[in-house]
This record gives structure tokens, sequence and C-alpha cells, in this order.
């Protein structure tokens, strides 16, 4: 994994080496197509992720919610990845997608990638677009018990409904 620290959405690409366009180019998209998922810098893993659209959740052991992110990007050391922290009908978004996605390897809420011309960007952007119309609309998109990392132990969330493993699938 690379472990970056940053406190701009410059500094977080500037330490991204080759791939810097690449993150740049699937930023512009998941910003275009989602207007209503609002970017943000995300501390998680052991580094910085961008994150997109924050979701409320709440551990079993925590007094006070927390937030996450819907869908999060992360350049990792052998690939990238897009997290998506969603649970559509009982069944994990990104395992939903998978075959509209194109040549990527997918976890339970984690879609890996080795570039992006691997990617189908028509069917990235119709999975965000459709995760953006429904937090718009106020669906609960983070499952009722997910996994928090690094604990791995199981987390509340409130009002929502089925499993998922959070970013880390």
């Amino acid at each position: 994994m690379v472990n970056i620290q940053a406190s701009t959405w410059d500094e977080y690409f500037a330490q991204c080496g080759p791939r810097e366009p690449e993150l740049r180019e699937l930023d512009a998209l998941i910003r275009e197509s989602a207007p209503g998922l609002a970017p943000v810098l995300f501390g998680g893993m052991s580094g910085t992720m961008l994150g997109y659209g924050m979701q409320p959740y709440k551990s079993a052991s925590a007094k006070v919610a927390s937030e996450w992110p819907l869908l999060a990007l992360a350049n990792q050391k052998r690939h990238m990845s897009l997290y998506v922290c969603a649970v559509l009908d009982g069944k994990y978004a990104a395992e939903i997608y998978e075959p509209t996605l194109g040549k990527v390897k997918i976890g339970k809420s984690c879609i890996r990638f080795t570039k992006v011309a691997n990617l189908d960007l028509d069917g990235v952007r119709a999975m965000v677009s459709d995760l953006d119309a429904r937090m718009a609309s106020g669906e609960r998109l983070i499952s009722f018990w997910c996994w928090v990392f690094p604990a791995r132990r199981p987390a509340r969330v409130e009002g929502g409904r089925g499993l998922v493993s959070a970013v880390f699938g």
C-alpha cells in the first residue's frame, strides 16, 4: 500500500507518481457524474484517500457517530482502487455493477484496476450517477452492519440495512 499523507487534493495527486493523470481523470469523472457527492480528503487505511459523499455511521463502541465516504479513490502500490461503500437491495454495489466496469477485480466493496484504460468509463459513470441519485433521494446506502478497518469488528450504522465490509472489501 502507498501511504499518502496529504492536506490538499494537489498534494495528494503530486504523490501519485505516474498515475497522477489517471487518478485526476477518474476524479473528474466522479465529480461530473455525481455532483451531489461532496469531495473530501479522507484519512483511511494508513493514509489519505479521495472521498466522495460522506455518510454517517456509528460503531458499536463509539459514543458519537462518525462519517465514511460512499466512494473513495486510492492509489495503491500495484493498482488503483475505487471503494464503494454501498449495498443496494441487499447486494454490494461493486458486485452488482461488475459486469459493466471493464477489466477489473472486485472485492465486496472494492474495484481494483491497474490503469484507467482497463475501466469501462461508461459503466463507472452509470454506477456513480446511480449512487449519487440514490443518496440525493435520501436512500441509506451504507449498511446496518459494516466492518471498520483496522479493528475488523462490527460497526452499527444508524438507519441502514444489510451487510457490507465498508470500504475494505
